[in-house]
Order: structure tokens, then sequence, then C-alpha cells
């Protein structure tokens, strides 16, 4: 092979790899993720991100002052580990998740889809679904209400949880302050590292101002270097924001 010819396999060869980070390939189960997060992740900074509130090593919830709910009042004494970039939003891409599968009929003979076809049929999906960089402790009840909902910025809209300004109207969520850029880096690892989730064109925008205006925290890089130690892969957009975090 002549010179000009080896160079152009090797540049074919390195345009070949995805110009973004992959996301977690070692564990697909999400109920060991939600495990590892707690005992090796948040042992020794038990908050949850919405409402900054303190919980227990046995995911009890200490109310932050001022906080109230009229809804999932069960919900709201525990911690729940809450997928920012909702399971949906990436799980919509998965045949499984929208037509179902063969395989996937019940007790009973019925066929069912959505999200239990798709964790019992694909891989692709769980390994999502386990992602660490995008599960958050949240209060139960902050965590119902969200649902699935895209975040945006609300008009004035009341919170919906008194002392944590989190506003949730017409399906969509507007998050305090507080939280968005760790929001806004988890939508942006999430499109960078999946080839199946894509955010809208709005979606980007308001992420991509977040980010900016809510610059990481200390924390929030210590968070992202645990989980890539455990799960074995980086959140590469909090870690070059971390760059300039003494």
């Amino acid at each position: 092979m002549n010179h000009s010819k080896f160079m152009l396999s090797v540049i074919l060869f390195l345009i070949s790899f995805p110009l973004f980070a992959e996301g977690n390939n070692t564990n697909d189960s999400f109920n060991k993720a939600k495990k590892t997060l707690e005992r090796n992740v948040y042992h020794d900074n038990r908050v949850t991100i919405y409402c900054g509130a303190n919980f227990d090593g046995f995911l009890n919830i200490k109310k932050p002052s001022g906080f109230v709910t009229t809804k999932n009042l069960k919900r709201a004494k525990k911690v729940e580990w809450e997928h920012v970039v909702p399971a949906e939003n990436f799980g919509r891409a998965f045949s499984e998740w929208r037509n179902g599968h063969i395989e996937c009929v019940n007790r009973k003979g019925k066929s069912f889809k959505g999200r239990k076809c798709a964790e019992k049929m694909n891989a692709e999906y769980r390994y999502m679904q386990a992602d660490m960089h995008n599960l958050f402790p949240a209060i139960g009840a902050v965590n119902a209400l969200r649902s699935n909902y895209n975040f945006t910025m609300l008009p004035s809209v009341n919170s919906d949880f008194g002392s944590c300004d989190m506003r949730i109207d017409d399906r969509k969520a507007q998050p305090p302050e507080s939280s968005r850029g760790t929001i806004a880096r988890t939508y942006m690892y999430m499109e960078q590292s999946y080839s199946k989730y894509k955010m809208s064109k709005q979606q980007q925008q308001l992420m991509t101002a977040w980010d900016k205006q809510y610059p990481v925290s200390k924390w929030e890089c210590k968070r992202a270097k645990r989980i890539e130690k455990l799960q074995g892969n980086p959140n590469e957009i909090v870690n070059s924001r971390c760059l300039s975090v003494n």
C-alpha cells in the first residue's frame, strides 16, 4: 500500500468513530444503579436535586422548612431516583416501547408495550435507563408531579411545593434555579452519549442557556467523577466545565 492510500485508510478509520462519548455499557440494572448511587455516590451528600432536602440512609426525607404538598403525601416522605431526562423521552426511540414485542405478553395472554416491554427486550434501553449520570435523588412527591414533563420557563405560576420553587403547569415543569445548571448538563450529556436521544431545538436552546447561566458546582464535579469510576464512562460535559473549578 502506498503512502497516500495508507493515509486515506487512517483518515477513514478515524472518522468512522462517533464524535461523542459513549454512555453506560457496564450496568443494565436500574435497581442496582439506584443502590449504587445511595451507597457509593450520595453517602456523604444526601441532598435532593430540586428542593435541597436532606435524606438518611433509609431514604427518609427531612422536609425543608416551608415545603408543602397536597398530593402524593406518602411519596413525600421518601426519596425516589429521578430520571432528569425522563425515560419516556429516550424510550420512545425504541420500537418495543412504541409497538411492543411478540414476547411482551403477560400471564393472562395480553400484549403490552411501553417501558416494561423495552426493559424486558432491549439491552440498549436498559443501559440508558440505568445510567447513573442521569439519575438524581428527589422527593417522591416532586418526582410524581414532574412525571415525564419537559423543562421550560413558565409564565407567572406559583410553586407547587411551597418554599421549593418547582412549578408544574400544562404538562411542563420549571425547576428551581439551584438545579437548572445540573439539569442542563445532564440533558447535554444524554444527547452527546446516546444516538437514540435527541433534544428538540427549543430544548437545546434552553439547556445551552442554563448551562452558561448556572455554573457547575464542586459537588456536581465530585459526583460525576464518582459515577465515572463506578460506571466506567465519563460525563464529558460536566468534566469540561469542572476544569475551571478549584
